[in-house]
């Protein structure tokens, strides 16, 4: 092939490169492959778009950024010793601490220029380095977006437009000989700010106040504001050029002079190497396991009460989505958690699919049938399903509470919760917390300080969310991790290890043997109260959740049996002895008699009243009982009237009139119209099948390896097509290719030119419009040729198609067979 070629272009460069190289490049940025680039021309133009750019640089970490800004500053093309030297320094003001840091600068520049060649942000050899022309221009200096190394523009960019007498009076002033030509004075004023001994010689002439003034402008920001009648030190500065007016009131410090202010370093200082996430504390694996796993299992139970909570149809939604601050509240205390806390467990469970809308037009949350599934699996096995649908959640809990853009409050299960960077800084955490030897607990302000170097912030965020946003899902991820039991005690869990590592499978391996198996009995006691000294099965729970409440959690449950909750499991459809049957069946301790007494006395006077609807009525066989209802003054509000001995009517409706009779201290029973009690289990509302909510991804998702091979070979045919060697015009006798254009030849020549490709085996490149009138150039291997048709290799798609003769324009062979 000769001698290599240095690349003239993105273009060139990228065409130079081999297909993992590309391949590489395309799983770097894959917003380049939507839709999949035509050629290498187009990738290459698309590589340089702003937002594509802008994406590239924000997945920088931060040396590789500090190279880019470094380049931004430089001339353009860069040498690769150019481009350390900003880096490191001149080296006249090292010291051995200046050594050190410059030796980690040379051994890490070549890994960060590999990523920004790979990314086709830098192109072209060690000697031509060049910056693409949209990252010069976001990170190179300007007033309205200062430089992020703090540097100005150079002596030649700020005198543009400056007067010619202007420039000779700087000139004048800095001791150098007048010229005439204003390039020359530009010149020879950037040559003397760039030399190291001149310029010393100059600023050892300078008044300590300017000196002042230079050492406040030398880091950034290198402009400042002017009176009409500056200071003499202002003036000073201003007269020799080392500062610069911008406009009336506004001067700069040229780079130049910045440069040699900061011994020729770009920036103040250099960060080759991510920062060490030390430990903070050294605890027993085996003791950070059985932490976690108890977390795990208190989530579980969390999640299951949550369920519960709204079996028979959670909150009402907000006419803006989600849930209204009260209905947070109270969830906050049926979990007996605060509120954020609670707003968390509430995402959690929406994310996992186990909570979602009904649909119905006076719309609420409830249960997903899901759930149901989701209960019927082992305690390791929900665990894990709930973790893992929390690695990949871009709902983001910890900003309920908060505000939007527009100042409106964020709620649970709002629409705005979405971060799409969350999973990416979640599994980020966890690989830092992963890295460090099992049981230990890295220190937070080090792992944020990590974090904070491997995707450096870029721009201003929006005013709802100023701070550092990674910094604070940072956060959010640690407390949520050791809430979730993916931690314990702040290190990282053998089982989320494995979850991490080796997915659902092993990871519930890991965590069954650490969960208490669940019991099949309780203790009752004689105040009325049962103990459940660790997690109940779950029939005995539900059952045990029905005839008494639960008084108090913790490693042991407590249960207090009311006349309220054995009315409840009465209206579910129990008889006394049912109960009496379940309680001596489950206890490990004799049915205490006062239990016994409460669950006859209720079940006595249970279904006493009879309640229906007329739009209501009371019936009792006892006329006693409805003559001492009628006397009660908190019977007024239901308007009762007596329709026979025992029958009164109400003008309330049969559910208010049931819950009113109980609030003064009966125990009705409702019936229907055929005068059958009606038994009220406990309700059970679910939505239509839901699935979870998708995460946002943070950009296109990153392309398989079958994806990107195919992209790979598309944009190599397609590279064929554009930039294959035609054999001039003049070869054929009627054939007419200008450049750009589709080739036009007859039909008879088109046909006789594609029969012969056919026998012979070679390329051609053809003009082809398609049934839509769309038309486009490709390079074909004709095969067959019958019928009007041709069919042919389609270098351009890498697959065979099949084409009407009628739709070729025209037809050219390549020179060289299309491999010149």
């Amino acid at each position: 092939m000769g001698t290599t070629t240095p690349p003239r272009t993105l273009a060139e460069a990228l065409r130079a490169r081999g297909d993992e190289s590309l391949a590489g490049l395309l799983r770097a940025r894959p917003d380049l492959l939507n839709p999949v680039p035509n050629d290498i021309t187009q990738l290459a133009t698309r590589a340089g778009t702003r937002a594509s750019v802008v994406r590239a640089l924000e997945h920088l970490d931060r040396f590789a950024l500090q190279t880019a800004e470094a380049l931004a500053v430089a001339p353009d093309p860069a040498p690769y010793d150019t481009l350390l030297s900003l880096l490191t320094g001149d080296g006249l003001d090292d010291g051995d601490q200046r050594d050190d840091a410059g030796a980690a600068v040379t051994a890490a520049l070549p890994g960060a220029l590999a990523t920004l060649r790979e990314q086709a942000l830098v192109w072209g050899e060690d000697d031509r380095l060049r910056l693409v022309r949209t990252a010069r221009e976001l990170l190179a200096p300007s007033p309205q977006h200062p430089s992020p190394t703090g540097l100005g523009p150079t002596v030649a960019e700020a005198t543009a437009g400056m007067s010619p007498g202007r420039l000779q009076e700087i000139l004048a002033a800095t001791g150098l000989p007048a010229t005439h030509d204003p390039v020359s004075a530009v010149a020879a004023l950037s040559a003397l700010f760039t030399d190291r001994t001149r310029m010393a010689e100059l600023l050892d002439t300078a008044p300590v106040e300017a000196l002042s003034v230079l050492d406040r402008l030398v880091w950034g920001p290198p402009y400042g504001e002017v009176t009409p009648n500056p200071t003499p030190p202002v003036k000073w500065l201003r007269d020799r050029g080392l500062l610069l007016p911008v406009s009336t009131r506004t001067v700069v410090l040229p780079r130049e002079a910045a440069l040699h202010l900061r011994a020729g370093r770009a920036h103040r200082v250099p960060e080759p190497v991510p920062p060490v996430v030390p430990a903070a504390a050294e605890r027993d694996p085996q003791a950070v396991d059985r932490a976690a796993a108890g977390q795990a299992f208190t989530a579980l139970s969390t999640v299951e009460e949550l369920l519960k909570l709204w079996n028979g149809g959670g909150p009402a939604i907000l006419r803006a989505g989600g849930l209204s601050v009260r209905e947070l509240k109270r969830a906050a205390t049926a979990l007996d958690v605060s509120e954020p806390i609670a707003a968390f467990w509430i995402e959690l469970a929406y994310g996992a699919g186990l909570l979602a809308s009904d649909g119905e037009t006076d719309e609420r949350y409830a249960p997903t049938p899901a759930s149901d599934e989701w209960l019927d699996l082992s305690a390791e096995d929900r665990w894990t399903h709930l973790a893992t649908a929390w690695l990949a959640a871009t709902r983001t809990p910890g900003l309920v509470g908060g505000q939007d853009a527009k100042g409106r409050a964020l709620s649970a299960l709002g629409p705005e919760l979405d971060r799409s960077a969350a999973p990416d800084v979640r599994r980020r955490v966890l690989a830092l917390f992963a890295e460090l030897p099992p049981g230990t607990a890295p220190e937070t302000e080090s792992l944020l300080r990590r974090l904070r170097w491997e995707r450096p912030l870029r721009g201003a965020a929006p005013a709802a969310e100023s701070a550092d946003l990674r910094s604070r899902l940072a956060l959010w991820t640690l407390n949520e991790a050791e809430l979730l039991g993916i931690t314990g005690r702040g290190a990282l869990s053998a089982q989320a290890r494995a979850l991490l590592d080796e997915g659902e499978g092993t990871a519930a391996a890991r965590l069954a043997p650490l969960l208490p198996d669940p019991l099949d009995h309780v203790l009752l006691q004689a105040d009325l109260t049962a103990v459940a000294p660790g997690p109940l099965e779950r029939p005995l729970a539900d059952t045990l959740s029905v005839l008494a409440d639960v008084e108090s959690k913790g490693g042991a449950t407590v249960y207090r049996f009311t006349p309220g909750s054995v009315r409840r499991a009465l209206d579910a459809g129990q008889a006394a002895a049912d109960l009496h049957a379940f309680l001596a069946a489950h206890s490990r301790t004799p049915v205490p008699q006062p239990l016994s007494y409460l669950i006859d006395d209720v079940a006595r006077r249970h279904g006493h009243l009879r309640i229906g609807a007329a739009s209501a009525y009371v019936r009792c066989d006892d006329e006693a009982v409805l003559n001492e209802i009628l006397a009660d003054r908190r019977s007024t509000g239901l308007r009762l009237r007596r329709l026979a001995p025992t029958v009164l009517a109400s003008q309330a409706d049969p559910g208010s009139l049931l819950e009113a009779l109980r609030d003064m201290g009966y125990a009705p029973a409702a019936e229907s119209a055929e005068g059958d009690v009606l038994i009220t289990r406990a309700g059970a509302r679910r939505t239509p099948p839901r699935t979870p909510p998708v995460p946002v991804p943070e950009g296109p998702p990153v392309p398989d390896g079958t994806l990107l091979g195919a992209a790979v070979r598309a944009i190599r045919a397609g590279d064929t097509a554009a930039t294959v060697v035609r054999k001039d015009p003049s070869d054929g006798p009627s054939s007419t290719t200008p450049s750009g254009a589709l080739p036009r030849t007859t039909p008879a020549e088109t046909l006789a030119t594609v029969q012969a490709a056919a026998m012979t085996g070679s390329t051609v490149w053809i003009g082809y419009v398609n049934a839509d009138g769309a038309a486009s150039q490709r390079v074909i291997a004709p095969v067959r040729v019958e019928g009007g048709f041709v069919t042919a290799y389609d270098h351009t798609a890498d697959e065979v198609r099949t084409y009407p003769l009628h739709r070729i324009t025209g037809v050219a062979e390549l020179a060289d067979d299309g491999k010149g």
